[in-house]
C-alpha cells in the first residue's frame, strides 16, 4: 500500500513538473506557432532568482513574486527584438530562439559561475500520508501547480486578456478583422509564457541542482506535452503532462528509465497519429 502511495504521489510530482514548464510554452506555441527553444533558458532565469535571492538574504517568498516581473520584463524584450520579426519564417525563429538559448546559457554561467548552486526549500518537513511520510515541498508543488493552471484556464476564460488571445489561437485573420491588436496580444503572450517559466523555475529549483544548463532537461518532454495535449489548451496541458509524467513514473518504476521513456515516446507517437492536433486542442487557424 505504502509503495503504490508513495508510486502515485511521485507521478503527480513529475506530472506538476511537467505542467508548470509546459503551460508557458503551450500558450506562446499554440498563440503564436513560434516553437521557442529558449523556453529552458527562462526556467533557468527563475531557478537563478531564487538562488541569488537566497543569496543575499531574501526568502523563496521574495524569488517567487520577483521571477515573474524579471521573466516577463526579458520575454517582451525578446519578442520585441526578435521574435516580431520571424513570425513569418519559422525554420528562422526556431534557430533564433535556440541561439538565444546558448546565449542566455552562457551569460548565466558568466555571472553566476559554472558550479552547482544550492538552494533551500521554503519548509523541509515531511508530512504523514497514509501510514508514510512524503516531503511536504513536493505536496506544496502538486498543489501550486494545479493552482496555477487553473488561474491560467480562468484567465483565459473570462478575462478580456484572454478572450483577445483565444480568439487569435482560433483566427488571427478573423480576429484582426475585428480590430484586436494582434501585435500587442504577441507581446502579452509572449511575456505571460516567460513569466510562467520563471515561475516554474523557482518552484523546481529546490529539487534540482541549480545550472546554467538546468532548463534544457525540460524543454524536450514539454514540447512533447504541448503536442500530446494540444497547442494553446490549458486542459490539453494538464492532459498532456498526465500521459507523458504519469507513464513515465510508472513505468520507471519497473523499468529502467531509458526503456520507460522509449515506452513513453512509443505511446505518444501513436497518440498524436490518432489525434494529430492532441488530446484537447482548441483548433483553429492562424
Amino acid at each position: 500500500m505504502n509503495d503504490l502511495v508513495a508510486t502515485l504521489l511521485n507521478a503527480l510530482t513529475s506530472i506538476s513538473i511537467l505542467m508548470l514548464v509546459a503551460i508557458g510554452l503551450s500558450v506562446v506555441y499554440g498563440l503564436m506557432n513560434v516553437m521557442n527553444l529558449a523556453h529552458g533558458s527562462f526556467v533557468t532565469v527563475g531557478a537563478y532568482t531564487l538562488a541569488a535571492t537566497q543569496a543575499l538574504g531574501g526568502s523563496f517568498w521574495l524569488a517567487l513574486l520577483i521571477a515573474p516581473v524579471i521573466g516577463y520584463a526579458l520575454g517582451v524584450l525578446v519578442e520585441g527584438l526578435l521574435i516580431r520579426r520571424l513570425y513569418h519564417r519559422p525554420i528562422a525563429v526556431i534557430l533564433a530562439t535556440w541561439g538565444l538559448g546558448l546565449v542566455m546559457q552562457q551569460s548565466i554561467q558568466f555571472a553566476f559561475g559554472a558550479a552547482p548552486r544550492s538552494v533551500g526549500a521554503p519548509f523541509a518537513e515531511a508530512v504523514e500520508l497514509f501510514g508514510m511520510t512524503y516531503p511536504a515541498y513536493r505536496l506544496f508543488l502538486i498543489g501550486t501547480a494545479i493552482l496555477i493552471v487553473v488561474a491560467c484556464g480562468l484567465l483565459l476564460r473570462f478575462t478580456n486578456v484572454g478572450l483577445d488571445i483565444r480568439a487569435v489561437i482560433q483566427n488571427r485573420e478573423m480576429a484582426e478583422s475585428l480590430g484586436i491588436n494582434t501585435a500587442r496580444v504577441y507581446r502579452r503572450a509572449f511575456g505571460f509564457g516567460t513569466a510562467l517559466a520563471a515561475v516554474a523555475g523557482v518552484l523546481l529549483a529546490p529539487l534540482s541542482v541549480v545550472i546554467a544548463q538546468m532548463g534544457v532537461n525540460y524543454l524536450a518532454r514539454s514540447f512533447l506535452v504541448v503536442l500530446v495535449g494540444g497547442a494553446g489548451s490549458i486542459v490539453g496541458v494538464a492532459a498532456g503532462s498526465g500521459v507523458v509524467g504519469g507513464l513515465e513514473t510508472l513505468f520507471s518504476h519497473e523499468l529502467p528509465v531509458a526503456v520507460a521513456q522509449a515506452l513513453v515516446l512509443a505511446i505518444t507517437a501513436v497518440l498524436m497519429r490518432f489525434r494529430p492536433n492532441g488530446l484537447i486542442a482548441l483548433g483553429g487557424g492562424r
